[in-house]
């Protein structure tokens, strides 16, 4: 099973921004594969969400007991610009 020494990381998001920080000078002993869960972090329903930096919505799911129904796709680079225009020169 690979080192369990713990080594100081910063744990940032993926949106290229400087206030996307999770978690600064964490010490995590992590090995190459492993999960990471960031708890209490990002928007709570679809309404708080937002495509900053051009990243997709992602699918929505609605859990009813054992069963998860999928409500609502996730968004592609492609669906944010399907309603954009460009602006032609005469």
């Amino acid at each position: 099973s690979g080192s369990d020494k713990a080594i100081t990381y910063d744990v940032v998001g993926p949106v290229c921004e400087s206030g996307d920080w999770l978690g600064k000078d964490r010490a995590l002993a992590v090995q190459e594969g492993d999960v990471l869960a960031i708890l209490s972090a990002g928007a709570y329903g679809f309404v708080m969400a937002s495509n900053y930096n051009t990243r997709g919505r992602p699918a929505e799911v609605m859990v009813d007991g054992d069963q998860a129904h999928l409500v609502r796709e996730r968004e592609t680079t492609n669906s944010l610009f399907a309603n954009e225009r460009t602006i032609g020169t005469n």
